[in-house]
């Protein structure tokens, strides 16, 4: 089992994560309301984490696709290369402006009915320019002596990641779960209280207060268990680099995590299924994506 790997990093280690979740599953089936009791406190530095906190997730999307890009660019295709590359851009800025674009309107002095075309497309630039030193950064330190390899990277994070955001926006309306910041709001906050398996199905709808399980940000955040890939194909390798790279993932889950309730957000259980399921879900791309490189390579040898 050591020596298998699942996202560039030994089998173990995703264990002690999946692990780390089920233990604050099952504490907070029996305590979430308690505990962001306890923990929940809005500050400054936390709601900026809150607003910006999944840009350098989605920063993994243009990373992927210049994988992509490098790979298929070897292999002589370079329309698809091209168009890969600038969809994987395009999906980070979508996916930027649709989770924190709010904040970053607010920042235009943004008013309903106030030509919000032009807001719009300036909040669009805002996340096309914040965006634009990934793709020229990883085309110097990407290596493309295996182009095979940065084609599956790049497909399993693009793959995984828009799975995984798919799925979290489906189970939110399966499950409708009141918010902690809803319910404080509220004369009496246990009324409404439900715990994780206690669904509603569809019954959230537009409304953001019930949409608490799972953490859409936990999806975001949980993406970066996705950087110990690029060790593989970077132009200096060495192992430790993996292992700084899924320790940094591993702390940066685990304060974005706090981060969600403390910010009355989240509840524990949201967290760690949010975290849960989408590693899983890349987890699963990636060893899909690794027998394919295997058996890619067995062909090629053969």
């Amino acid at each position: 089992m050591k020596d298998r790997k699942v996202l560039g990093v030994p089998m173990i280690l995703g264990l002690i994560l999946i692990g780390v979740c089920l233990i604050g599953i099952i504490i907070g089936s029996f305590l979430d309301f308690e505990i962001s009791q306890v923990l929940s406190n809005k500050t400054d530095i936390g709601t900026w984490f809150a607003n910006y906190g999944g840009y350098f997730s989605y920063c993994l999307y243009p990373a992927a696709g210049m994988c992509l890009f490098k790979g298929l660019k070897k292999k002589d295709l370079t329309i698809l290369a091209w168009g890969l590359l600038i969809l994987s851009y395009f999906i980070a800025v979508y996916y930027c402006n649709s989770y924190f674009g709010k904040s970053v309107r607010a920042l235009f002095n943004y008013k309903a009915g106030e030509s919000p075309f032009i807001i719009s497309m300036l909040s669009y630039l805002f996340w096309v320019v914040l965006l634009a030193w990934v793709p020229p950064l990883m085309y110097f330190i990407l290596d493309d002596e295996n182009p095979t390899l940065l084609i599956v990277i790049g497909a399993v994070i693009l793959i995984a990641g828009i799975v995984s955001d798919c799925v979290n926006l489906w189970l939110k309306q399966v499950a409708s779960r009141p918010r902690y910041k809803y319910l404080i709001t509220l004369e009496d906050p246990r009324s409404e209280f439900k715990n994780w398996w206690e669904m509603s199905p569809n019954f959230a709808g537009s409304n953001d207060s019930f949409k608490s399980w799972p953490s859409g940000n936990m999806t975001i955040a949980t993406m970066m268990f996705a950087l110990p890939l690029f060790a593989d194909v970077i132009k200096f390798k060495k192992n430790i680099i993996r292992f700084v790279l899924y320790i940094f993932a591993f702390v940066w889950v685990i304060i974005y995590g706090y981060n969600r309730i403390h910010m009355t957000a989240h509840f524990l259980t949201d967290v760690c299924f949010g975290t849960l399921i989408t590693y899983l879900i890349f987890a699963a791309t990636s060893i899909i994506g690794n027998s394919i490189f295997n058996k890619n390579n067995v062909n090629e040898i053969n």
